[in-house]
């Protein structure tokens, strides 16, 4: 019998900005609430709540995991990669 697989998970990718937040990430604690809040946008992206904008860019989304305290902001392209745009620590 084939193995089971679960859904497929969206790529991540980060903005040069995000980028520069990780950077700057030095306590695992924070590394682990990143993580976490990673996973869950890369097994269902539209989790996020949809930031309201002009229709001329790509749809923003929120994501707040309020165990961790961490919000997400990103984007999500056709092919389903998971762009993020700021990690911010509440």
């Amino acid at each position: 019998m084939p193995p089971q697989h679960g859904p497929r998970r969206a790529r991540i990718a980060f903005s040069d900005s995000a980028a520069k937040q990780l950077e700057n990430i030095t306590s695992e604690a924070e590394i682990h609430a990143l993580d976490r809040a990673l996973v869950v946008v890369s097994v269902a992206p539209e989790i996020g709540d949809p930031i309201p904008g002009s229709a001329a860019g790509p749809q923003l989304r929120e994501y707040a995991d309020e165990v961790e305290r961490v919000r997400l902001l990103y984007w999500v392209t056709a092919l389903r990669t998971v762009v993020v745009v700021a990690y911010l620590e509440v």
